[in-house]
């Protein structure tokens, strides 16, 4: 497989990320994680899948995400691939009252599976409230 198609690969799951979200759709993010994927953020200890589905269900209970990447930069070099993005998060509260956006810088690491398909592995937000579904 070619770099650039690997480059597009991970292109279109990051727009799959960001649809499924935006429908609340966590069993779909977890099909593109892989089994020990772990998700860091600021001021709060590695979140695993679990925890990860669990305070994402609790979010998306609360509020629509919709979120935009913009890539900065894609490496890709055998099974291994990092991303690093500017991601631009709104908030619109279920409840009705006022959205609110969040942005920063992320990185994030890829492992290709035997099948060939790229899965995210770790994830190192650094937005200040990344993770914390009581935000909202």
């Amino acid at each position: 497989m070619s770099l650039e198609n690997d480059e597009d690969q991970i292109r279109g799951l990051l727009k799959e990320w960001g649809r499924l979200s935006s429908e609340g759709d966590v069993d779909g993010l977890l099909s593109l994680t892989t089994d020990d994927v772990a998700f860091l953020t600021p001021e709060n200890p590695p979140i695993a899948r679990d925890e990860f589905a669990a305070g994402f269900r609790e979010m998306s209970g609360k509020a629509r995400i919709e979120s935009t990447h913009e890539t900065k930069e894609i490496r890709a070099a055998g099974d291994i691939a990092y991303v690093w993005s500017h991601l631009t998060v709104v908030v619109v509260p279920k409840d009705g009252s006022d959205p609110w956006e969040n942005s920063g810088h992320v990185l994030s690491v890829f492992h290709k599976s035997p099948s060939g398909r790229w899965l995210l592995a770790r994830d190192a937000n650094l937005m200040l409230g990344a993770g914390d579904p009581d935000k909202v």
